[in-house]
């Protein structure tokens, strides 16, 4: 199956083909950092790290950018009430974020611009605009001219005209800035310093870029004019996103990107979080409660385009499939020894399955669905351990056991799911117990079960139990135990 994605700029799926055969530019809208990331940074940074890691994962070569946005009214205005620097305020909120995402196992992208570091090529960029009559000059500012940008709207499909009547003429007196616009819609490219704030130099005055500039900006200096996949969260498709459409493909006559992929919006409990109804969910204080993989989970299971609807009953059946896969996961280290795997198994895994996944997920990246095949696995694998336990034998040889577990293992690193469990040796393990001092306490509960010492029996169970170490009693008098 060929991969498809839906194409907010057609409102389609569509055949997704790079630009460059098998090598894929990608470039994220990042956070502006005046505050720790909350729930909705983190659904998005989750989607996008795992759509790079499935397209690395089919064979594509990916470079994946993503920005920060360090100088803004918000970040300005926090560090007026602390009465500390703009680049305090930047350097604590880019640290946090770091921490935030590698607990949530996001890997790094390839670069991280700030606009703080590419004012170069905004001035250049603003520059080519102006020259090329799409944007003007005023009192220090300079505005984008929206009307000369004839597909104004091509990705929001809105049209101005059905804005304009919506505004009612409202507009303007709430825009502090209209009597410098030539029109109501024009936007600002470059903002004239003022008193008490940072500025940077320019060939219009003092002051530094608009929002939507930036990331125009930070597109081409880092991955070119045109770029295979522009993504972000769905709230910026609008005016962020068709901002940049009009700035780029104006100064450069060229497609910005060739598909233009958005994440849904999360809310809680029904209610879109915000600060004002008291249902803010910060990463951190979430993480600092709930598994990380459990929350990867949680938001893996809803399609990426859909809302999130962040509810207890929804973390808690993500709790337990979490519990299902890393049984699934932790397999070979409870049985891979019993079943007399080698420390370094072959790496084979089962190809049926993974084209299976792979025809799944490439269907506008249906993480559910594949999802369900490595849940399929994980209970497979559930199941023949418990077999093990308790009956002694598996119904699946030991080799196809192996291939089952290497693909679960596999598929489950596509979406960034893993156990940090180590492995369990016939020497060693992680609660302290070797596997021949296990044996040797069973040994000693038998024979105190034998002299009727059933005290000294419950005993050596309870502190077997302790260490995780559970015990099953065969007819017969065999005693089989596993690790939890």
């Amino acid at each position: 199956m060929t991969l498809t994605v839906f194409n907010s700029l057609t409102s389609r799926e569509e055949p997704f083909i790079p630009i460059e055969a098998n090598k894929i530019r990608m470039y994220c809208c990042g956070i502006t950092v005046y505050d720790y990331c909350h729930l909705g940074h983190g659904r998005t940074c989750l989607i996008w790290d795992v759509v790079r890691r499935y397209l690395r994962w089919r064979g594509y070569e990916v470079r994946y950018v993503q920005n920060f946005t360090d100088i803004d009214d918000k970040i300005l205005k926090r560090a007026q009430t602390e009465g500390v620097t703009m680049e305090t305020i930047s350097e604590r909120f880019i640290n946090a974020y770091f921490e935030d995402m590698e607990r949530l196992g996001i890997e790094k992208a390839d670069h991280y611009p700030r606009a703080t570091h590419t004012l170069d090529g905004i001035k250049k960029l603003v520059s080519e605009l102006e020259s090329k009559g799409y944007a003007y000059p005023s009192e220090g500012d300079v505005y984008y001219s929206v009307r000369k940008f004839p597909e104004y709207g091509k990705l929001s499909k809105r049209k101005l005209e059905d804005l304009q009547a919506g505004a009612s003429g409202r507009l303007e007196e709430t825009d502090p800035d209209a009597p410098k616009k030539r029109d109501s819609f024009d936007f600002a490219l470059w903002k004239a310093a003022k008193p008490n704030e940072p500025s940077y130099p320019s060939p219009w005055g003092n002051g530094r870029p608009g929002w939507h500039i930036e990331c125009s900006a930070m597109v081409k200096e880092e991955l070119g004019e045109t770029i295979d996949i522009h993504v972000g969260g769905g709230d910026l498709m609008f005016p962020h996103h068709e901002n940049e459409i009009a700035q780029s493909e104006a100064a450069t006559g060229k497609p910005l990107a060739r598909y233009w992929l958005h994440n849904g919006m999360v809310k809680i409990a029904g209610e879109k979080m915000s600060k004002s109804l008291g249902n803010f969910v910060t990463l951190r204080d979430l993480l600092d409660k709930i598994d990380p993989m459990v929350v990867r989970l949680f938001i893996l299971q809803a399609h990426y385009r859909k809302p999130l609807d962040f509810t207890d009953e929804g973390l808690e059946a993500a709790k337990n499939g979490w519990n299902t896969l890393r049984e699934g996961l932790l397999f070979k280290d409870n049985y891979g020894t019993k079943l007399g795997w080698e420390d370094t198994l072959p790496n084979q895994s089962d190809e049926e399955i993974k084209q299976r996944f792979a025809d799944v997920v490439d269907d506008d990246f249906n993480f559910a669905g594949g999802l369900a095949i490595i849940f399929e696995l994980a209970k497979e694998l559930r199941k023949e351990g418990n077999l093990f336990v308790h009956q002694g034998k598996t119904e699946i040889s030991s080799q196809e056991l192996a291939v089952k577990w290497q693909t679960l293992t596999e598929l489950a690193t596509v979406f960034g799911l893993k156990t940090e469990a180590a492995a369990v040796t016939e020497t060693t393990s992680e609660s302290g117990l070797s596997d021949e001092a296990v044996e040797s306490l069973i040994e000693q509960r038998a024979a105190a079960r034998k002299a009727k010492n059933f005290a000294e029996a419950d005993r050596i169970r309870d502190e077997l139990e302790t260490d995780n170490i559970t015990l099953i009693d065969q007819p017969g008098g065999e005693t089989r135990w596993y690790r939890e």
